[in-house]
C-alpha cells in the first residue's frame, strides 16, 4: 500500500496533475481503499482464512488497474496542459494591439488633462458633489426652513451696513458651497495687490474648466489687459478671466489662493475655505456673516464696486466684438440702487446672490445661498426690498436657523 501511494505522488509532482489524481484516488477510494480497510479488519476478527485471501486478491488487481489508469490519465492531462499553454501564447500575442490602443488612448486624455487644468493640484477639502444632484444645502434639510417672507433660498441675511444690525436672517451659520461668489474674494486680492490693471494677460490651455466642463467665450491666444479680466470675472462670471488673474499672480496659482484664505482670515471670516480663485470647485465653502463680512469689506474698493455693478462690457478681438452683459439683472432696474454684487452657481450650491444695496434710505448687505430655481435668488432680494420698504426697517425679526 505505501508503494503504490509513493507512485502516485511521483506521478502527481512530475506531471502537475493533483487534481486529475485526486479524482482517480476518490474514486479508487470507494472500492479499493474501503475493501482494504474490510480486509484488514477480517484479519482481525475472521478466523477463516479463505475469507483473508479473497478479500487481498481483488484489491491487488485494483491497484495494478487504477496504476495503468493514472498513467494514462497524467499523460492526457499533460498533453491537455500542453495545448492549453500554446493556445493561451498564441491569444496573448494577438491581444495587446486592442489594449495598447486603449492605453495609448488614456495616456493622451491623461497628458491633455494636465496641460488643460492647474485646479486638481491644488489640495481639497472632502467633494460636496452628490451623485442625485441636490445641493449640498437641499441635502442638509435646509430647504425645508420655513421664514415669514417665504424665501427660496435655504439661507439668507440681511444686515445694516453701517450699524451691523441684522434685519433678518435664516440659516446664517450654515457652511455651504459659495460657487462664483468666490470671484468677489479673487478681485479683493487682486485689488489690493496694486498689480498693474493695464498689463497684457493672456488665455492659456490651463485656464480652461476641466472639472465641470463649462464653457467660456474667452479662446486659448485671447490677450486682454488684467483689468478687462477683472471686469469679466466681477461682471459676467468668467472663469478662464478669473481663473488667468490667479494663475498669472505673482508666485503663481498656489500663493494666489494663500493670499485669498489669508485676506478671509484677516478680516475674521472664520467659516470660509478657498482652494481655487473660480468657485467652480465646491470645496470654496462660507457662511452668509462671513460673506457680509466679505460683501463689507470689498465696498471699500472702488474698482470692485464700478466692476461688479457694469451693466456691460464690449471686448474687442480682431475684427469681431464681443458683448459682455451682467449676470444680474437686477442692477438695469430702476428700482434697486446697488452699490456691489455677485452672482453664483454650481449644482452643489444652488443659486447665490450677495449685494450690497441702498433700501429705504439705508445701506443694506443682503445674502442668498442655495436658492432653488434660476430665478428665485432675484425674486428672493425682492421680496426682501418691499418687505424692507414696506416696514419702515423694523429690528431683529424671525431668524429661523437649520
Amino acid at each position: 500500500m505505501n508503494r503504490f501511494v509513493t507512485s502516485l505522488n511521483k506521478l502527481t509532482h512530475l506531471a502537475g496533475g493533483a487534481a486529475l489524481v485526486g479524482a482517480l484516488i476518490l474514486s479508487w477510494g470507494g472500492t479499493a481503499f474501503a475493501a482494504t480497510q474490510a480486509s484488514a479488519k477480517t484479519i482481525k476478527t475472521s478466523k477463516n482464512a479463505k475469507t483473508t485471501k479473497a478479500s487481498k486478491q481483488p484489491v491487488a488487481k485494483q491497484k495494478q488497474r487504477v496504476l495503468a489508469d493514472a498513467k494514462r490519465g497524467v499523460h492526457k492531462s499533460a498533453q491537455k496542459s500542453s495545448r492549453k499553454k500554446s493556445q493561451v501564447a498564441v491569444k496573448s500575442q494577438a491581444a495587446p494591439s486592442k489594449k495598447s490602443r486603449q492605453s495609448a488612448d488614456l495616456q493622451a486624455k491623461a497628458g491633455a488633462l494636465r496641460i488643460s487644468t492647474r485646479l486638481h493640484s491644488l489640495p481639497l477639502a472632502p467633494d460636496m458633489s452628490s451623485a442625485s444632484g441636490l445641493s449640498y444645502g437641499e441635502r442638509l434639510g435646509l430647504r425645508s426652513s420655513v421664514d415669514r417672507l417665504d424665501l427660496s433660498s435655504s439661507v439668507a441675511l440681511v444686515m445694516d451696513q453701517e450699524t451691523n444690525e441684522i434685519l433678518f436672517s435664516k440659516n446664517d451659520s450654515a457652511v455651504l458651497p459659495i460657487a462664483s461668489l468666490t470671484k468677489l474674494m479673487t478681485g479683493l486680492v487682486v485689488a489690493d495687490a496694486n498689480l498693474p490693471m493695464g498689463e497684457l494677460i493672456t488665455i492659456t490651455a490651463n485656464d480652461i474648466d476641466t472639472y465641470k466642463g463649462s464653457r467660456s467665450r474667452l479662446a486659448v491666444g485671447t490677450t486682454l489687459t488684467r483689468g478687462e479680466l477683472m471686469h469679466l470675472s466681477l461682471m459676467s462670471s468668467e472663469n478662464r478671466a478669473a481663473h488667468a488673474l490667479g494663475r498669472t499672480y505673482p508666485g503663481g496659482m498656489k500663493e494666489f489662493v494663500t493670499q485669498m484664505n489669508a485676506k478671509a482670515r484677516s478680516l475674521g471670516m472664520v467659516d470660509t475655505r478657498y482652494v481655487e480663485p473660480t468657485g467652480l470647485m465646491s470645496q470654496n465653502q462660507s457662511s452668509a456673516r462671513d460673506l457680509a463680512t466679505l460683501v463689507a469689506a470689498a465696498y471699500q474698493r472702488p474698482i470692485l464696486r464700478s466692476l461688479s455693478t457694469s451693466p456691460g462690457h464690449q471686448v474687442e478681438l480682431g475684427h469681431r466684438v464681443l458683448q459682455f452683459n451682467n449676470s444680474n439683472r437686477l442692477v438695469h432696474s430702476p428700482l434697486w440702487d446697488i452699490g456691489l454684487q455677485k452672482t453664483g452657481y454650481i449644482s452643489e450650491a444652488g443659486r447665490c446672490l450677495v449685494m450690497q444695496a441702498k433700501v429705504a434710505g439705508r445701506q443694506l448687505i443682503m445674502v442668498f445661498l442655495d436658492s432653488a430655481g434660476k430665478l428665485t435668488r432675484l425674486d428672493d432680494a425682492e421680496r426682501v426690498r418691499r418687505w424692507v420698504e414696506a416696514q419702515g426697517v423694523p429690528h431683529l425679526v424671525d431668524r429661523p436657523q437649520g
